[in-house]
């Protein structure tokens, strides 16, 4: 099974994929809106071989939803019209914050930042999802 993880955003869309086992940062889409977003995520899907969609879903500290979170949600309706797959949404609290934790570790120069911290963000909600399915099945 191929998983692709994203984590959508207005102006850039990170891209990762896994075989089921290891998540892997792919790339960082630029994006001009919603329907750009979801043109080319399905595009990069396709391109993929993707099997299963994973989005990172925004949630507040306090675990409520709100507008990105709802935002998000339509990207993905729109994303699943296109590509025919209900896309499995992940909670993506402090995923950017452990981005930069990361790259600020690998002493990354910061204009390399800027284009990896959603590619980035989007591997980290894709092996956290992986993780979780296989402390579900213990």
């Amino acid at each position: 099974m191929v998983y692709i993880g994203i984590d959508f955003g207005d102006k850039r869309v990170g891209v990762a994929r896994s075989d089921g086992v290891l998540a892997t940062a792919v790339c960082t889409v630029k994006v001009t809106g919603l329907a750009d977003a979801v043109r080319k995520c399905a595009e990069k899907i396709k391109e993929l071989g993707g099997e299963s969609v994973v989005i990172g879903l925004p949630r507040n500290m306090d675990s409520t939803e709100g507008f990105r979170a709802e935002r998000t949600r339509r990207f993905g309706a729109a994303l699943a019209q296109i590509t025919g797959m209900a896309p499995e949404y992940f909670d993506e609290r402090l995923t950017t914050v452990r981005a930069h934790a990361f790259m600020n570790d690998a002493d990354l120069a910061p204009r390399r930042k800027k284009g990896m911290v959603d590619s980035l963000s989007a591997e980290i909600i894709l092996q956290d999802y992986l993780d979780s399915l296989k402390n579900r099945q213990i």
